[in-house]
């Protein structure tokens, strides 16, 4: 799904972090969003996630405007659409990696099907067999492979990436990389925030929010 986002602007009272921002984001390609500190990456994120709401523009994702979306609207989109990347890894912690990855399955009923798609995900990411591991007795970069096969089975058309490979060693980091890349070739759209020059170089195309700041 192209992202285009058109005149967007944020502020927290008189803290401006972009204004009148413009950007196109195709379907199947990786974009970096790079910035110093504070700048407004993750918060544009969270605008794209409609976790966060901009102060003025539109976002506008398979020909619709999702700022205007009511609250039922935001639920179907966050659930269908957007699967999150964070560098903490977003797990429950006293929770199993198998437990952690079926979140991202809506339904309540778990088919045979759906069990074997996990168990399937986890060894994607080479935790064939720890599906039983508790979150918090797994490694950082465990825990962001889980997080990857939280992503594997919801299978999002969109994906936010917040920092991915921020807390990891440079292998881990790696194996983000070249998974976030397997999505964007299947044609998912990828939005990265990042401070990782190992991360910008493997986009297609990088925006910087500091360069908007200082134009605004």
């Amino acid at each position: 799904m192209d992202i285009t986002i058109s005149g967007l602007s944020k502020s927290y009272g008189k803290h401006h972090l972009w204004r009148d921002l413009d950007l196109t984001i195709p379907s199947g390609k990786m974009l970096a969003i790079t910035g110093k500190s504070g700048s407004g990456k993750s918060t544009l994120l969270n605008c794209i996630g409609l976790i966060d709401k901009p102060d003025a523009g539109s976002i506008t994702i398979d020909g619709s405007d999702i700022t205007t979306f009511g609250a039922r609207r935001r639920r179907i989109y966050r659930r269908d659409t957007v699967g999150y990347l964070f560098q903490d890894y977003a797990l429950v912690d006293n929770d199993s990696a198998y437990n952690n990855v079926r979140l991202a399955i809506p339904s309540l009923l778990v088919k045979p099907a759906t069990k074997a798609a996990i168990n399937d995900a986890l060894a994607t990411v080479g935790l064939d067999g720890r599906g039983k591991a508790p979150a918090f007795s797994l490694s950082g970069g465990e825990q962001q492979r889980v997080a990857l096969a939280r992503l594997l089975v919801k299978n999002p058309p969109v994906i936010l990436a917040d920092e991915p490979t921020g807390a990891l060693d440079p292998s881990n980091g790696q194996m983000v990389i070249d998974m976030l890349r397997g999505f964007a070739n299947a044609g998912a759209t990828v939005v990265i925030a990042t401070h990782d020059p190992t991360v910008t170089a493997a986009c297609d195309d990088t925006h910087s929010i500091s360069e908007t700041a200082s134009a605004a």
